[in-house]
């Protein structure tokens, strides 16, 4: 490693290190609204971009038990899913 790469990860955890717990809870939370948004059509709330949303369905299967188990439904919410 160089001394650039060096000093940049110095400067990372100097301000991130402090922060690591709130930055990671604050994507985790994001994460959620974004699942939300996404699956928001199969949960039956109207969305005008569900077309266009559908794309990431594939990429929100494997966190999707993680998901409604930290949303508070002990089972899936969504019958083409059964992943409990």
């Amino acid at each position: 490693m160089g001394r650039w790469a060096d000093f940049r990860n110095g400067v990372y955890e100097y301000y991130a290190g402090p922060y690591r717990s709130a930055l990671a809870r604050e994507k985790r939370t994001e994460d959620d609204y974004f699942t939300l948004v996404v699956l928001g059509e199969a949960l039956g709330v109207p969305d005008p971009a569900a077309y266009y949303s559908a794309e990431f369905l594939p990429t929100l299967y494997p966190e999707f038990h993680a998901w409604h188990r930290r949303m508070g439904m002990p089972q899936s919410p969504l019958d083409s899913v059964s992943c409990c």
